[in-house]
């Protein structure tokens, strides 16, 4: 398989695979892309939870982006867990002396299991600076209401949220609809010029770990390949939902989905 991009990912480590930069490197090689990576931090986590989380040295952040990025000219970036303000103004910076572009920015903000991945202080950074600087953001509904101070009940107050969010200064929006309850998952993509919903059929299960980091990555990945943004968002949603899909049973808790789906092994390997 011919490698189609090269796609730069700065996120926080996951122990378990399922989420962060191992959920990632995962999405975008099975989507046939070359992954390189900037780690903000490292966590101890399984399918139940996160026992701890130890950030990196906001100058090592900087370290991994620029020095990788001068050699392999990445095609497009994927921004995942930044958990302070000093590892956002680190990567604001580096965004800028390297000269990089096609940014998808996924606002980590609570673990599954319901650990706080970001402080308070690093929040307002994020709304007042990061969100200007990169081509979409993908908040879930936890995080949409936290970034806009609304309360989401309905497609119409995602759509609400959203428009808070261009006139914050984004330029796309993807709201993930997952946490409405309702038989369909809708998802809304939004801009100044066009509203577009992507509606699914709701898979049942508890499996769901690291949908939002597989789903920010394989947009990054589909981009990258030069897709449109709303074609990418598409192709990703279809990604994941199949990911889910096929999921293994892995966990006691939250378990993982199966990032290798697009995937077409030869008979004589199966």
């Amino acid at each position: 398989m011919k490698i189609k991009s090269k796609v730069l990912i700065i996120a926080g480590s996951d122990s378990s695979g399922g989420a962060g930069i191992q959920a990632d490197i995962k999405s975008v090689t099975s989507l046939g892309s070359y992954a390189m990576t900037a780690i903000t931090a490292v966590t101890a986590q399984n399918t139940t939870g996160v026992m701890s989380i130890i950030p990196m040295h906001s100058k090592e952040i900087s370290n991994q982006i620029e020095f990788t990025s001068k050699d392999i000219r990445p095609d497009s970036v994927k921004i995942g867990m930044l958990y302070s303000t000093e590892v956002i103004n680190s990567v604001l910076k580096s965004i800028k002396i390297s000269k990089l572009k096609k940014i998808i920015l996924d606002p980590v903000m609570v673990a599954k299991g319901g650990t706080k991945l970001i402080d308070n202080k690093a929040i307002l950074v994020l709304k007042k600076e990061l969100i200007k600087k990169v081509d979409l953001i993908t908040p879930n509904i936890p995080e949409a209401e936290i970034l806009t101070k609304i309360k989401i009940k309905s497609i119409t107050d995602m759509k609400n949220a959203a428009k808070i969010l261009l006139d914050l200064g984004a330029k796309n929006v993807l709201i993930k609809g997952g946490h409405l309850r309702s038989k369909n998952l809708k998802d809304i993509f939004v801009n100044k010029k066009e509203i577009a919903i992507f509606s699914n059929k709701r898979i049942d299960t508890k499996n769901t770990h690291g949908t939002g980091c597989t789903l920010s990555s394989a947009i990054a990945t589909y981009y990258g390949c030069g897709k449109t943004l709303k074609k990418s968002c598409e192709l990703g949603i279809r990604y994941v939902n199949n990911a889910i899909k096929t999921r293994p049973n892995f966990g006691k808790g939250n378990g993982p989905i199966n990032h290798l789906n697009s995937f077409n092994i030869e008979k004589k390997f199966r």
